[in-house]
């Protein structure tokens, strides 16, 4: 079964900082890409299974993804945080073929339950 687990939103000033965390569980094989939604629809970061990462132009230099491995626990570092930067955002597991970017997904795609983030001026 497979379990996605999102902590770490909450609220700051404009140019702060969060780590979002997702303790992802029963998607560690099989080639799925790890990433962030935010408001459900808009693809923020992707790290694939070969370690290929991938950024929306919006957050490109101020967000960092990556994965502990160990501990099956995919962060989302967020820096310079703008209040535009305001909204649920989701982890997601994507099968091979798609990732939070879009593409041909051959298999089912998986969310959590969302956190949010909210940044004020």
């Amino acid at each position: 079964q497979v379990q996605l687990v999102e902590s770490g939103g909450g609220s700051v000033q404009a140019g702060g900082s969060l780590r979002l965390s997702c303790a992802a569980s029963g998607v560690t094989h099989n080639g799925y890409s790890m990433g962030w939604l935010r408001q459900g629809r808009e693809g923020v970061a992707s790290l694939d299974s070969d370690g290929t990462t991938r950024y929306a132009d919006s957050v490109k230099g101020r967000f960092t993804i990556s994965k502990d491995n160990a501990k099956n626990i995919v962060f989302l570092q967020m820096n310079s945080l703008q209040p535009e930067d305001t909204a649920t955002y989701y982890c997601a597991a994507n099968p091979p073929g798609c990732t939070v970017f879009g593409g041909y997904c051959r298999g089912p795609k998986f969310r959590g339950q969302g956190t949010q983030v909210t940044v004020s001026s």
